[in-house]
């Protein structure tokens, strides 16, 4: 049985910041399986009944997952114009998940799902600078010295000047001119890639994301959702500075197709 700490398991039902939980149990309102709790490091499983001023708290199970968002598709949690979004693609769980972070409406590939908040807020945080490392189809065949530009930093409308960025895997295709190439980036401002790549006269034909950090989008079918491994789970944990899953609820690797 997976356990987790007590001040953790309110601060995760909402009730509050995991320091006022601290506070509360210090304080002899907090209570497990009918019997009250006022020490810290109290460790409780999924079966554990905890309760807040009497108030039995529901257990929210953390769910950790990546899909591969098609074209067309949008990452939001709903659209007043009854558009296709991710959501739609999202198998059933017993908890509400949200994107961390998002790709717009034309591009695809790797999109995190989560209802682990804590770890959400440090994937999207700029001290932990996780790598986003896309393929990209611009149109036309770029001079070496336009990629040695977007490696070093070039201005765009949008946000100024663009942190230094690495580009690999070059394919110039002549016949169809048009040229592939990986860009990986350290930070993740609105249509960057898109910007960057307007500013050195070779615009997006296609764009796909394809890590986060340790997170690789492999083989996953369009439109497929998977839960993150048990390795995948603890190997972001640590690129942002948590703790591995060893409190957390291990989930198992499984691929859903949407329904």
């Amino acid at each position: 049985m997976t356990l987790e700490r007590l001040h953790k398991r309110i601060a995760s039902a909402g009730v509050c910041s995991r320091r006022a939980a601290e506070t509360m149990i210090e304080d002899g309102r907090v209570s497990v399986n009918g019997v009250a709790v006022t020490e810290m490091g109290v460790k409780v499983g999924p079966e554990d009944r905890v309760a807040v001023d009497g108030v039995v708290l529901e257990y929210a199970q953390k769910f950790y997952l990546v899909m591969n968002k098609p074209k067309g598709v949008l990452t939001t949690m709903s659209d007043p114009q009854h558009r296709k979004t991710v959501v739609q693609l999202l198998p059933r769980l017993k908890s509400v998940v949200k994107p961390v972070g998002r790709l717009d409406k034309e591009t695809e590939g790797l999109l995190m799902f989560t209802n682990d908040g804590e770890l959400a807020q440090r994937m999207m945080h700029p001290k932990y600078a996780l790598d986003k490392e896309y393929v990209v189809c611009v149109r036309g065949i770029p001079d070496i010295k336009l990629f040695d530009k977007l490696s070093k930093g070039i201005w765009i409308p949008e946000g100024g000047k663009t942190r230094p960025a690495a580009i690999t895997s070059i394919r110039p295709d002549p016949e169809h001119d048009r040229c592939n190439f990986h860009i990986t980036l350290h930070e993740g401002r609105k249509r960057q890639i898109r910007q960057m790549c307007v500013a050195i006269g070779h615009p997006v034909k296609d764009l796909k994301r394809v890590r986060i950090g340790p997170i690789e989008l492999k083989s996953l079918g369009r439109g497929v959702c998977r839960m993150l491994t048990d390795p995948e789970l603890d190997s972001i944990l640590q690129a942002v500075g948590m703790q591995p899953a060893e409190d957390r609820p291990k989930l198992q690797n499984k691929r859903r197709q949407p329904d």
